[in-house]
């Protein structure tokens, strides 16, 4: 079993495509990732941000102080449109002649005279992300309002110093009680499990197809059946080879993530990414490393089982290309606001680690849970094992 191992383990470390996925993929991921997020988040927010609002103001003259105050506005920039109903200011935004439209109820001064609400309605395209257009305009609004309330109340005898109580009465202080490390977690431990168990998988994959339906197409699965070496030892020696890629890949990755983490948090001046990272203690990281070992063995004994089966590169491929679709699901469920990791979910294979992962990067976890977590995912480990030795006793399969 061993002599298969270390034999398996040279010839896919001299293969330059496996060194790829297991070494260079783990390393640039990272700051591929998070550099292309912040640059595009960035790069929206700032174009969003310095846009100026072309708009178009309906019934402008009964209220020319709010007009006013938009025309003089640098984000917004008034627009000549004839729009008479709303089916012509839907068509007018849609085909980008404008970004808004503000449409005055035009008996506003008789409504404000009677003390009665009046109704405007505001017209923007809503599926942008950062909603600059509605937040401008209700700053605007906003100022507007806070103008006309004060006009009322000095009208009425108080002061400004009374007015201010009465528009906020009350001064809400905050006080979050999560660290920075919990609330870091809680934000983005959800993502870092969707990072390390796909590249497991990826890890995994490639030598999976290498030693199975590789072995098929080269033609040298005869010889290895004729060697004095038992089919248990054969699957084992191979099984633990996959497993291997599979834990380097998670290893590496972790080791990029505290590295690029440190290196993004020193170049942006950002002290409080290190200082989370530190937080972080290394028995918590190794605990990391030990769950992705059992994720890494079911990963390595199905995918050797399908390559097996399979006749060719291409035929592999083809079937594992679904299993991506069985993994992701479950790693979204760390990704849910909402969901904490309880003794069911730790039954789950790949949602429990996944959550694990997550509650780990908190600081919150309950160690108990990892009892349950291990035994799932180690029975699973088994039955797949288990299954893949079978599976390479069947002549029909290995020589279909």
């Amino acid at each position: 079993m061993w002599l298969v191992y270390i034999k398996e383990l040279i010839e896919l470390l001299r293969d330059r495509k496996t060194l790829f996925f297991i070494i260079a993929l783990p390393m640039v991921i990272f700051p591929v990732v998070f550099g292309l997020i912040g640059f595009l988040g960035s790069s929206a927010a700032m174009k969003e941000q310095d846009k100026v609002i072309r708009y178009v103001i309906v019934n402008g003259s009964v209220a020319p102080e709010f007009a006013s105050k938009l025309f003089y506005h640098s984000d917004f920039k008034e627009v000549t449109l004839e729009l008479n109903n709303e089916e012509a200011i839907t068509q007018a935004i849609q085909e980008d002649k404008i970004d808004l439209v503000i449409e005055l109820n035009k008996d506003f001064k008789v409504q404000f005279g009677n003390s009665e609400v009046s109704n405007w309605k505001i017209y923007f395209n809503g599926s942008n992300l950062f909603g600059g257009t509605k937040n401008k305009v209700e700053e605007v609004l906003q100022s507007y309002v806070d103008d006309l309330q004060k006009q009322t109340y000095v009208a009425s005898g108080f002061d400004e110093a009374q007015f201010e109580v009465f528009k906020k009465p009350i001064e809400v202080e905050e006080v979050d009680t999560a660290d920075d490390r919990e609330s870091f977690g809680e934000q983005l431990g959800g993502f870092i499990p969707y990072i390390l168990i796909p590249l497991c998988l990826t890890g995994a994959m490639y030598p999976a197809i290498d030693l199975g339906a590789g072995e098929k197409e080269r033609g040298t699965i005869e010889t290895l059946l004729l060697t004095p070496v038992s089919r248990l030892a054969l699957v084992l020696g191979k099984f633990m080879c996959i497993t291997t890629t599979a834990i380097m890949t998670a290893l590496i990755t972790i080791f990029s993530m505290i590295f690029w983490s440190f290196i993004i948090g020193q170049l942006l001046d950002v002290s409080a990414v290190s200082e989370i990272l530190k937080a972080v203690s290394w028995v918590d990281y190794g605990l990391i490393v030990l769950l992705l070992v059992p994720i890494s063995a079911i990963f390595a004994a199905t995918l050797l089982a399908i390559s097996i089966y399979a006749s060719s590169y291409k035929e592999a491929q083809n079937y594992m290309g679904p299993l991506s679709i069985f993994v992701i699901f479950p790693v979204i469920v760390a990704m849910t606001p909402g969901i904490a990791l309880t003794f069911g979910w730790s039954l789950v294979p790949v949602a429990n680690v996944a959550l694990a992962i997550k509650e780990l990067l908190k600081g919150t976890i309950d160690y108990n849970f990892l009892v349950p977590i291990f035994a799932s995912t180690g029975g699973f480990a088994l039955v797949s094992i288990l299954f893949c030795v079978y599976w390479f006793n069947k002549e029909s399969v290995l020589f279909r």
